[in-house]
């Protein structure tokens, strides 16, 4: 591991102000991903800001009767926390389908947000990546991508975004507050937050340099039931070849996230449309202008599979 600098700043607006004043400093909390990159020099931050004592770790009720998540708050304390297990139920089992107990206990709620792709090629330092060296190719394209995005993919990269959390997030339309290091704050539509790789993988979201992320926005409750499923290679401890986190109303209408399938968590509003018309007219949606490889291709199929489990047990 390469030598860096530490600090604990006082309040957020220090916080912010540290990381944009100095190249290569990164804000690092639970640590549950950004350490592992740094071991493997993939990720080579010259200064780390701890932001745990920031007091954002609370979980508050909203005016608007919605929920309040500050961005310290343990995936587990979330996971487990009575109001979002009875009126966001799609989080709490989201949540609870993502890692192991112990990651749980240390993972925040934006570095689940934030976490880094898990493709082989940008864990491999000695194959090309876009991500992890701009301009040097995707090795996913020709090689090993079973794991791998179908939609929202370019030439440049193909890698899908591996949180359980923002699917479920997505799916509730929630949104995220930050603060700038000019003190300024605003608030980000999660649909907005993630970029898709463009020709640019290596720029992952629209924040700037030195904006922290201060909590998550859940509207007031959606009603309906609420289902995560989650379609992986073993049983736990793996990430989503696709995963499926609805809301669906008694009448047949509702919302559809999808994992797994795309550099972001993956919804078009074209598809909530179509839900009523069942799995095969919204995913049909879901999956226009996708690019899937040879080895991922059987991902078309299992979205539609997996969304019409979803919607059978909707309709008990």
């Amino acid at each position: 591991m390469r030598a860096f600098s530490y600090e604990r700043p006082a309040s957020i607006e220090a916080a912010a102000q540290a990381a944009a004043g100095m190249d290569g400093a990164k804000f690092i909390a639970g640590g549950t991903n950004l350490l592992d990159l740094m071991k493997l020099e993939i990720e080579r931050p010259t200064h780390l800001i701890d932001v745990n004592r920031l007091g954002l770790d609370r979980i508050e009720a909203t005016p608007e009767g919605g929920l309040r998540i500050g961005a310290l708050v343990r995936n587990t304390d979330l996971a487990a926390d009575e109001r979002v297990r009875r009126d966001y139920a799609l989080l709490s089992r989201a949540l609870l389908a993502g890692a192991s107990g112990q990651l749980r206990n240390r993972a925040t709620t934006a570095g689940n947000l934030l976490q880094r792709t898990r493709c082989p090629y940008f864990y491999d330092t000695n194959q090309p990546c876009n991500k992890r060296l701009p301009g040097s190719g995707c090795s996913a394209l020709a090689g090993f991508s079973r794991p791998l995005a179908v939609v929202g993919v370019s030439d440049a990269c193909i890698a899908s975004h591996p949180s359980d959390m923002a699917v479920a997030m997505r799916a509730l339309d929630a949104v995220v507050e930050t603060v700038r290091a000019d003190g300024t704050t605003r608030s980000i539509p999660i649909a907005d937050l993630h970029r898709l790789p463009g020709d640019t993988p290596h720029i992952e979201h629209v924040l700037e340099q030195g904006e922290l992320i201060t909590a998550v926005i859940l509207p007031k409750p959606a009603g309906g039931k609420q289902i995560y499923r989650k379609v992986r290679d073993r049983a736990s401890y793996a990430f989503a070849l696709v995963a499926v986190g609805a809301v669906v109303q008694p009448d047949g209408t509702g919302r559809v996230a999808i994992g797994g399938i795309a550099p972001k968590p993956w919804r078009k509003e074209a598809a909530d449309a179509e839900l009523p018309n069942g799995a095969k007219a919204a995913a049909a949606k879901l999956l226009e202008g996708a690019r899937p490889t040879d080895d991922n291709a059987f991902k078309l199929t299992l979205v539609e599979r997996a969304l019409s489990a979803v919607l059978s047990e909707a309709r008990g």
